[in-house]
């Protein structure tokens, strides 16, 4: 029966001078092979686009890194010398630069922790707590997020003068005599990261929220009925839960902030006394005064910088074994 079955089958094969169902191995290789090429010619554009655009310049900056390359050299660009790791060691020695690392450092060690913090408890004040009108509120808190961040740091400006701005306005009320949040040494940066929090806990909020949304309310109802209370009922069972989402928001505001520039190129242009002056603003400068091969290799010393911390970050957060 198996013999005659086999050759009936080769039999309508040969008849209808089709394959059996399924194709052959060289049919169905051909088919693959077609779509193959069809997925890379779709891509070729793209693919061109961050050759020549993306993977090209970042090679560029890279050798400029290495060499005393300035505005006017331009119009000779393989007549430069290569210094080797000199720009980079002369950076380590560049006090400005220094400086702007440790104005960085601390915009970003108190700015991200309070900007997860508020922006944490917000996601949990809308998850549990208000019920009314919550999709007004989380619209509120996203709002700066999507709002020019120079016409942000513009209103804050003028919100922050010391004689007639509204915050030291508001404090007069209660007589307490506001500083000169952006001409003081001492109060210009805790400014910036009050703004800069402001503005961005928008976006943790959100995610915060999909992350608390994830958490099975049943494991609160267990622990409420063994006596745990609302803070051990967080503690315990909401951050624990949350430690991935805490992870990705703690990096991502981490990278952002490591990067901050508009907040004191628009309010205080790096001043005062260099106060407020970061990384990429110090970077900035350099290139606008035509040291591009020092400027080049500030830009991967940020770079470095920001691989380092979001190395210690998921070192610190991810979830353990």
């Amino acid at each position: 029966m198996a013999a005659t079955s086999e050759v009936t089958t080769r039999g309508e094969a040969d008849q209808t001078g089709r394959p059996p169902r399924g194709g052959t191995a060289k049919s169905r290789k051909g088919g693959a092979f077609g779509e193959g090429r069809a997925a890379w010619i779709l891509a070729l554009p793209f693919c061109l686009l961050f050759l020549t655009f993306t993977v090209w310049p970042v090679l560029q900056s890279l050798f400029m890194s290495f060499t005393d390359t300035r505005a006017r050299d331009l119009k000779t660009p393989f007549a430069v010398d290569i210094v080797g790791l000199d720009n980079f060691t002369k950076a380590l020695s560049d006090e400005q630069f220094l400086q702007a690392a440790r104005n960085t450092a601390y915009f970003v060690l108190v700015g991200v922790p309070l900007t997860l913090t508020m922006a944490l408890a917000a996601a949990v004040v809308l998850d549990r707590g208000i019920t009314k009108l919550r999709s007004v509120f989380r619209l509120g808190f996203y709002l700066p997020v999507i709002t020019s961040i120079v016409a942000v740091a513009v209103v804050w400006r003028f919100l922050l003068q010391e004689d007639s701005g509204l915050i030291n306005t508001a404090l007069g009320w209660f007589g307490i005599p506001g500083p000169n949040w952006l001409g003081d040494p001492n109060w210009s940066m805790p400014a910036l990261i009050l703004m800069a929090s402001w503005r961005n806990f928008g976006t943790a909020m959100i995610i915060f929220l999909a992350g608390l949304q994830a958490v099975p309310w049943m494991l609160h109802e267990a622990a409420a009925i063994d006596g745990a209370g609302a803070w051990q009922r967080f503690r315990h069972i909401t951050l624990p839960m949350l430690r991935p989402t805490i992870l990705f928001v703690s990096v991502t505001t981490g990278i952002g902030y490591l990067q901050f520039f508009e907040e004191p190129f628009v309010m205080t242009n790096g001043g005062p006394l260099n106060s407020t002056t970061s990384m990429s603003m110090y970077t900035y400068k350099q290139f606008g005064f035509g040291n591009y091969g020092y400027a080049a290799s500030l830009s991967y010393i940020i770079f470095i910088v920001i691989a380092v911390v979001t190395a210690i970050q998921f070192r610190l957060l991810r979830e353990k074994d």
